[in-house]
């Protein structure tokens, strides 16, 4: 049986801005406070796991164990199919240590023109890590599927969200409304996965 979260402070053991913004306003319905590693000058630890959720829990286990609170780890990344699926769980690394997505996703371009494919499928994936001091973890994963579009297209969202268009959709990630896109995001139906399983018990805020 999933473990419910009965604490009102967690950490989001992420140093990222985009990523916070969007998980603070997911856990905005709870009485739950929402602490950054960044705040608290948690040091980010080496990604050395091999999938999405092995990073995930590799990151909250840090931060819980630093922090002496449940803490929350994202990891996530783009994979296009015509590429080998990367960057894959390597996604942050393309961007290089200054995190310059443009960079990133000119790297995805040229490795797709390279290919000679015209294979444009692509997803997001995200891995969701909810794990306590004592070490237990309750680990999900949510996928969405779209296409690679060049050149960029939008100023809003982050990352690779200027060259992933959702199927069906034709607008990016860069495009859309924030708020529509963090409803419908691989985020967005992990942090489901992950309400169903340990937030039914949290209080509501006010």
């Amino acid at each position: 049986m999933a473990r419910q979260l009965t604490e009102n402070r967690i950490v989001l053991a992420s140093h990222n801005s985009g990523k916070v913004r969007e998980i603070r306003e997911l856990l905005a319905p709870f009485a739950v406070e929402v602490v950054s590693a960044g705040e608290l000058d948690l040091p980010e630890p080496d990604e050395t796991e091999t999938t999405y959720k092995g990073n995930a829990i590799l990151k909250a286990k840090a931060a819980a164990l630093a922090s002496g609170l449940p803490a929350l780890s994202d990891d996530s990344g783009f994979e296009l199919m015509a590429i080998n699926k990367d960057p894959g769980i390597y996604s942050a690394r393309w961007a290089g240590p200054d995190k310059d997505f443009g960079l990133a996703m000119e790297k995805v371009n040229t490795a797709f023109e390279a290919s000679g494919s015209d294979d444009r499928h692509c997803r997001f994936i995200c891995a969701l890590s909810l794990v306590w001091p004592d070490g237990h973890d309750e680990t999900v994963e949510g996928i969405i599927d779209g296409d690679f579009v060049w050149p960029p297209r939008g100023t809003n969202g982050f990352g690779y969200d200027p060259i992933f268009q959702l199927k069906g959709h034709e607008q990016t990630f860069g495009e859309v409304d924030p708020e529509w896109k963090d409803s419908v995001s691989h985020r967005a139906k992990a942090f489901a996965q992950l309400l169903d399983r340990c937030f039914r018990d949290t209080p509501k805020g006010s």
